[in-house]
């Protein structure tokens, strides 16, 4: 309660002091004010008139007669100050430079701002392309020159929006080379992305299985997708017969490189991958037997039968008395001979020549592909030993020579009848192996080559085209 009533006592006295203090200030200006008009006005101890003098304490009349000025007149001070004069610090001649790169700075953001909104509108904004276009950027072009470029190809309205935006996206040095396809009405955005990932345009280019290397070649230097010349023809049966894709420009070289490397791993898998009892030494020896089959047929499901002749006759010490190798022994890389095989040419000796030699010839005759590896390193469990063409495409297999003679007899009557104009079904269907199912009509590409028993041999050289059911 004494704090309460102690608290309000102050209050009071403050206010009292505080009025105080304010009467003492206003009769202090007074005072002020009657000094500052005594200064003005001169003094003097008569005044006409029986008026009394400023030494009397009075003002004068002329001074009480004063008009009151406005309220903004008085507002207004007596006496304005005269301007200070400017620092020599501020007038100093670096300062005045500095200000004056400031403000060029300035104006330079605020321009380069402006310039930034302008670009990034166009950035990602629909460009003129009105449906997708392949263009090729050639080697060693510059900024400029490949904004030229799309300018004239139409993909691009104007060269420098092009230049500017791969400058500010810091992609200058990043542009690459190449074939490059663009969608319609790709942004500049779209276009720049395209060329900085290196998304150019691929091309599909098939080796067919049972092509030499020669013939490889032949194929890659006709394409003019790919560049460059080729030194050597690459070792026969090291290429892997596929559908490849290659970016226009890859160097042929390249292009055979990366074959080899898809052959040898290729390879090294359907070796590991083999029967336990194949009669193959190494897997040098499985691409040799691959390419003769893949010379042999062309269908898939007689491979592993095909295979599994040749691997009966290797496991028996049989010739393998296959025609495909007479040709390469004869013409080498080329492939093909362009007519029959003569009956002197199945008794000529070359390295390759399967009716001469006993059991495989010293290196591949074409280069296989997968199916052919995998289906000699697993061949179909027969004992076939004889297949012959059956005239629709496929083959005839037979386990005896006897079996073997009649279906190479039905294909002579077939041919025959086809001679002579007589229908096929009027001909005997060839007997099929024991165990085996007749062979399918279906047709890839006609049989080249008909392999005879060991014990039979061929007829004296006649230089005439040998009696081989081709």
């Amino acid at each position: 309660m004494l704090g309460w009533v102690s608290s309000i006592f102050k209050r009071v006295v403050g206010m009292a002091d505080s009025k105080d203090l304010a009467s003492e200030l206003r009769s202090r200006d007074v005072a002020r004010v009657r000094r500052d008009i005594a200064v003005r006005v001169p003094s003097r101890d008569v005044v006409p008139g029986g008026r009394r003098g400023v030494a009397s304490g009075e003002l004068p009349d002329e001074i009480r007669r004063i008009k009151p000025r406005s309220p903004r007149a008085a507002l207004e001070p007596e006496r304005v100050p005269l301007p200070t004069r400017r620092s020599e610090r501020v007038r100093h001649p670096l300062v005045m430079a500095g200000n004056a790169i400031f403000t060029v700075l300035i104006l330079i953001a605020i321009a380069g701002g402006i310039l930034f909104v302008v670009a990034k509108q166009r950035f990602d904004a629909p460009g003129p392309l009105e449906k997708e276009k392949i263009v090729n950027i050639p080697p060693r072009l510059g900024i400029r020159d490949i904004a030229d470029l799309l300018v004239m190809e139409g993909v691009i309205d104007q060269p420098w929006t092009f230049v500017v935006s791969a400058v500010l996206a810091k992609t200058r040095e990043e542009l690459k080379f190449g074939e490059y396809q663009f969608p319609k009405q790709a942004s500049l955005h779209d276009v720049i992305n395209t060329i900085v990932d290196g998304k150019v345009v691929q091309h599909q280019i098939t080796v067919p299985e049972g092509l030499t290397s020669e013939q490889v070649v032949q194929r890659l230097l006709e394409t003019d997708i790919l560049s460059g010349n080729i030194k050597d023809i690459p070792r026969e049966g090291s290429m892997l017969p596929e559908s490849y894709r290659y970016a226009r420009g890859t160097p042929r070289d390249q292009a055979i490189q990366r074959m080899q490397q898809a052959q040898a791993r290729v390879v090294q898998e359907v070796w590991d991958r083999r029967m336990p009892d194949l009669p193959l030494r190494s897997p040098q020896q499985l691409v040799i037997l691959a390419s003769i089959v893949e010379k042999e047929t062309g269908r898939a499901d007689e491979r592993t039968r095909i295979a599994a002749v040749f691997v009966n006759r290797i496991k028996q010490h049989m010739k393998l008395q296959s025609d495909p190798t007479i040709i390469y022994g004869l013409v080498g890389g080329k492939g093909t001979l362009g007519r029959p095989i003569l009956r002197s040419e199945i008794e000529q000796a070359t390295p390759y020549n399967t009716y001469v030699i006993d059991g495989l010839p010293p290196g591949p005759i074409a280069n296989p592909g997968r199916a052919a590896l995998e289906a000699v390193a697993n061949p179909a469990r027969t004992k076939e030993l004889y297949f012959v063409a059956d005239g629709t495409g496929g083959h005839a297999f037979s386990e005896t020579l006897d079996q073997h003679q009649r279906n190479v007899a039905r294909l002579r009557a077939l041919e025959q009848a086809q001679r002579d104009g007589t229908p096929p079904a009027a001909v005997q269907p060839p007997i099929p192996a024991a165990g085996a199912a007749p062979a399918s009509p279906a047709v890839r590409r006609p049989a080249p080559v008909v392999p005879r028993p060991q014990s039979q041999q061929p007829p004296p050289a006649t230089q005439q085209p040998a009696a081989s059911p081709r």
